[in-house]
């Protein structure tokens, strides 16, 4: 019973630390998708892929949240030393960059292609395929880090 406590809580202290490096991420997206084009025209477009320079700045700032975010609250140091553990860390989330980036141009060019309105707020193509786009990583990246990484 005691196990499955612990699990439940480390498990919910992930998605609350996802979550925040979610915000850190769509924050700075938001941030970078608005200012990088007026200072490189081809973020918008670039040979057919949307926004690459936004997602890969915005993911790198989500990629180091979460690591700290990760070691301080969600998992136990495992039996690999700080530095490798680090690089693994990186390696892993690098193949995640890679996904999100993939994830980011199908929703972006085939699956959102209209503004979602919240009364308070309205959600582009861009920030929807984004969000999507960061849920579905996250699903595998608790699994990889938690197995690999951290060795839980």
């Amino acid at each position: 019973m005691r196990d499955i406590l612990i699990r439940q809580k480390q498990v919910l202290f992930f998605v609350i630390a996802g979550g925040l490096s979610a915000i850190v991420e769509i924050g700075s997206f938001k941030l970078f998708s608005t200012y990088l084009p007026h200072f490189f025209s081809g973020e918008m477009n670039f040979h057919g892929i949307h926004y690459p320079l936004s997602n890969i700045f915005s993911t790198s700032c989500g990629i180091v949240s979460n690591y700290f975010l990760s070691i301080w609250f969600v998992f136990e140091r495992g039996k690999h030393s700080k530095r490798k553990e680090f690089a693994y860390f990186m390696m892993v989330s690098f193949i995640s960059t890679i996904l999100s980036l993939g994830f980011f141009q199908i929703f972006y060019s085939y699956i959102f292609k209209d503004n979602i309105d919240f009364i308070i707020y309205t959600l582009s193509p861009e920030m929807i395929s984004k969000i999507a786009a960061i849920v579905l990583v996250s699903i595998l990246n608790y699994s990889v880090k938690k197995k690999v990484i951290f060795n839980g």
